[in-house]
């Protein structure tokens, strides 16, 4: 019979591993720093042995006298902590694997590889619902598609889930500090506990989780999933609980933390109090979804996973994963080395779990509209050059690179202008273009060096509409095999029409230039002259650009 030891078996996480471990005949080392609560938790559970044992002890000692088959930590919290748990294990020769869902911890494991190697033991870490069950998700999900460009994530957590001291501490270590994301194919920044959006979990034949908060949330899958998958996606992950003072609370004290600098750590023993007095008025219902967007064989789809967890059997999700990676390492199934679990399951593999608890899944496909460009200009769009198609196939989140020459009008009316509209000052730019697209409306943000505009384009009837504040611009694009031209025909402020007669003048073209696309857009008002004329190209953004040291993100932790 194998022996497992698992650090904090008798916690919130821990506690339920053990059983579902113990149920399918493993004997469990029960550890954790207190020896009252552990042999009490195994007192009523067979297959089951009490071991003292602190993880940031001498685990050297603990690992020699019981000699186990694998560790388990299921304690944490795993943010901002180090790798001597798997460095005793790879001392002792003992495999390792961990729930963690802290985002440095669980990228960083790599860095334990040659020594696992060396050691002849496999070191996993992140064998819970993120990364290995939204991992195994994403991958199911993007099977056939030419191209992802969006993930988005959410997870909300019935009220009645079991949440101990480590699950407190991992959820305030991010809370208004900067999170790294990879949006508009380049690294840029969040706020965690921020982002906030209400979510609807649906699927057939059972009752919606309807109207949970969920915001921001630092995880692994911000940095494992844009490699993961094909296109290079935007991701994004949001949490939340179905009480929405809880979240909104969160989410009100990251402002504070954000602008001040705070910590919230030490509010980790007022948050579990709170949560407890408010745990009788909720329900027993989790929900999780994953959504892929991006291009299939017919065009632009969407496909979504919706998992619901009904009579408190959400809190059992984070444990399937460890299972499952526990009975491949004790079978020898995993070779010797150290990394994430983002990649080491596949979906169907969790299926005869799901059967055991009372949860549902279910997987649906919906046909996205065509972009914005191609549905203003119909078949003309297919005639335009490659490099104009394809700064304009925006579906839900896309981004371009390149360089602008900028000309700023000299008069007092032009520069105060220019500066109510955001336009970027004269001279020579970097230039990154952001589009984000929702609904069939896009966003671009247009950054300049550090200086950044932005505006919204939509369709009304054959036309282009850009929306700038107040201010509507509608647009005639006419084009032929070399580019495409924008006329304005009609312009509005707060839905009143405006005189053609002092709308702006602007003859913007964009064409194809040495396999590049180029753009020249000149800007100016009757009576006031030019105001802004930029012109230059832009590439897709085939990769991230390098993060700079003080731009305020974390390094992953080391060994």
């Amino acid at each position: 019979m194998s022996r497992i030891l698992i650090l904090g078996g008798y916690g919130g996480f821990g506690a339920r591993l053990t059983r579902r471990l113990a149920g399918r005949g493993y004997h469990i080392l029960v550890a954790g720093r207190n020896a009252e609560k552990a042999r009490a938790f195994c007192a009523g559970l067979g297959g089951t042995e009490p071991v003292v044992a602190d993880r940031d002890g001498d685990l050297d000692r603990v690992l020699a006298g019981h000699r186990p088959d694998l560790l388990i930590d299921a304690a944490g919290p795993f943010q901002n902590s180090g790798y001597h748990v798997p460095l005793a294990c790879a001392r002792a020769g003992v495999p390792y694997l961990d729930l963690a869902d802290a985002r440095d911890f669980v990228t960083g494991i790599g860095a334990l590889d040659a020594m696992a190697i060396e050691a002849g033991v496999a070191i996993v870490s992140g064998a819970s619902s993120v990364p290995a069950l939204s991992g195994a998700v994403a991958r199911y999900l993007a099977d056939g598609m030419t191209r992802v460009t969006q993930v988005e994530v959410a997870i909300s957590a019935s009220n009645r889930a079991t949440a101990g001291p480590s699950v407190a501490a991992a959820i305030l270590f991010y809370v208004g500090r900067p999170v790294r994301l990879w949006r508009h194919r380049r690294w840029t920044r969040g706020w965690g506990w921020q982002q906030l959006r209400r979510e609807t979990f649906a699927m057939a034949g059972v009752p919606e989780v309807r109207g949970r908060w969920v915001a921001l949330a630092e995880v692994p899958d911000l940095d494992l999933m844009p490699d993961m998958l094909p296109g290079r996606p935007a991701v994004m992950f949001r949490a939340g609980t179905e009480i929405a003072l809880q979240t909104i609370g969160l989410w009100l004290l990251s402002w504070p933390i954000r602008w001040l600098g705070l910590s919230a750590a030490r509010l980790a023993r007022v948050l579990l109090p709170l949560q407890r007095l408010t745990r009788a008025l909720t329900s027993d219902r989790s929900a999780m979804s994953v959504r892929l967007a991006g291009e299939g064989a017919e065009g632009f789809i969407e496909r979504r996973w919706t998992l619901i967890a009904e009579r408190g059997d959400g809190p059992e999700t984070p444990t399937l994963a460890a299972v499952l990676l526990a009975e491949a390492m004790l079978a020898g199934r995993l070779p010797a080395g150290a990394r994430d679990a983002g990649r080491l399951l596949e979906l169907v593999q969790f299926e005869p779990l799901f059967a055991t608890l009372a949860m549902r899944h279910e997987t649906v496909e919906v046909r996205l509209p065509d972009p914005l460009y191609r549905r203003v200009m119909g078949p003309a769009f297919d005639a335009l050059p490659g490099a104009v198609r394809a700064i304009h196939r925006v579906c839900r989140d896309g981004g371009a690179s390149g360089e602008a020459r900028v000309e700023r009008g000299t008069g007092l009316l032009a520069r105060i202008v220019a500066r109510i509209m955001g336009f970027p000052p004269a001279g020579t730019h970097r230039l990154h273009v952001g589009f984000a697209e929702r609904d069939g409306v896009e966003t671009w943000t247009r950054s300049f060096g550090r200086h950044a505009f932005t505006s919204r384009l939509s369709q009304q009837g054959g036309r282009l509409v850009e929306r700038f504040g107040p201010l509507r611009f509608h647009f005639d694009l006419p084009s032929d095999g070399q580019g495409l031209r924008m006329v304005i025909r009609r312009w509005t402020c707060l839905g009143i029409p405006l005189p053609r007669a002092l709308a702006p003048r602007s003859d913007a073209r964009e064409w194809q230039e040495g396999g590049r696309f180029r753009f020249d857009v000149p800007i100016a008002l009757p009576l006031i002259g030019l105001v802004v004329h930029y012109d230059g190209w832009l590439v897709p953004s085939p990769s991230p650009l390098p993060v700079r040291e003080g731009d305020g993100f974390r390094r992953a932790a080391r060994p």
